[in-house]
């Protein structure tokens, strides 16, 4: 069987995470990496032993690649999503899907009349805590969740805003901590509690004033139809990057995921269910689910199945994020149009 060959628009931080991904799959090679910065592309392309461009619209026009990786700012992924579609390609992106719904339901569409599949990379839903939660709220051995706590509190310096064009605008990034650290939060907390119902939140900037244009601080009152309710909180301003914590209250009990851990806390005792393959060094939170995720990304490119994360569902974190964004500025819960709607 031929592997899919496999093209990567960016070579920023994430890249390496999922060049490493196409190299380890067995399903995938790596023909070509895409950047703006020559000597990134550059030096990408002999690390891997591919092809190199400055134009990803060049490297779109290969027939050796079926399949491309946008790995770039977020204001770019729908354009660039689009023109990969369009091309024929297949397409995984990084989060978000898109910087607002309206795009990322013109990614949906495109995708539809390409024919060509399109899924997002949401990774923390393939950690073994992520999975084996999933599993116990499925089988109701807990009852119905009564309500989810998620917890962010991150450290960020001004260099990382100043020396990046994007992170710190508004335009470019679609937002600040909601949706360039807290998402894959959000995501869970909707991917574990059911379709969100309404939003009410907060968001400031209180380090970083005259930095960004973004906020660094946000927290919100989440409601699912099924009756349950959330907490969140997320910042930027911590000196230290605290261990996600995510704690899903049930009528017969607890799941608390923390530090690589899954814990269910039933009659007072506490008892550990699963562990994530922690990663190590400067980047360890982004864990090591990316692999899982990509090579079963592939896996649905080769059988023809579509169960990777699509849109329309990484499209609901999304609008969560506007939810609370326009609940800060107007004071009043927002009303979820419901992204899962979108084909």
């Amino acid at each position: 069987m031929s592997k899919i060959g496999v093209g990567i628009i960016g070579c920023g931080s994430i890249f390496g995470v999922h060049a490493e991904a196409v190299k380890k799959s067995g399903t995938a090679e790596l023909k070509a990496v895409a950047d703006i910065k020559e000597s990134a592309a550059k030096e990408a392309a002999g690390r891997y032993g591919c092809d190199f461009y400055t134009d990803y619209r060049k490297m779109l026009k290969d027939p050796g690649i079926q399949a491309v990786h946008i790995c770039t700012p977020h204001y770019l992924h729908a354009s660039m999503a689009i023109d990969a579609l369009k091309a024929g390609k297949h397409v995984l992106t990084e989060k978000p899907v898109a910087v607002n719904v309206e795009d990322a339901a013109k990614m949906a569409e495109t995708a539809r009349a390409c024919g060509k599949h399109l899924a997002v990379c949401f990774q923390n839903r393939f950690n073994p805590t992520s999975v084996k939660a999933r599993e116990v709220i499925d089988s109701g051995m807990l009852g119905k969740v009564k309500g989810i706590k998620g917890i962010v509190t991150w450290c960020r310096n001004e260099a990382y805003y100043t020396e990046s064009c994007w992170r710190g605008d508004r335009e470019k990034s679609g937002g600040g901590v909601l949706i360039n650290q807290a998402l894959h939060t959000l995501d869970l907390i909707q991917w574990f509690g059911g379709e969100v119902e309404r939003i009410n939140g907060h968001a400031d900037t209180r380090c970083f004033h005259g930095i960004i244009d973004v906020e660094d601080t946000a927290e919100a009152s989440i409601w699912f139809k099924s009756g349950a309710r959330g907490i969140f909180y997320a910042t930027v301003c911590f000196t230290d990057n605290s261990p996600v914590i995510i704690e899903i209250h049930c009528e017969k009990g607890s799941l608390l995921i923390w530090d690589g851990e899954l814990y269910i806390i039933r009659d007072g005792k506490r008892e550990l269910l699963a562990c994530d393959q922690l990663a190590t060094g400067e980047k360890a939170y982004w864990g090591l689910s990316h692999e899982k995720l990509i090579r079963h990304f592939y896996e649905c490119l080769l059988n023809g199945t579509r169960d990777y994360i699509s849109v329309p569902d990484a499209a609901v974190s999304v609008e969560m994020v506007r939810g609370i964004y326009e609940s800060s500025a107007t004071g009043r819960e927002y009303q979820l149009k419901g992204c899962k709607t979108l084909k």
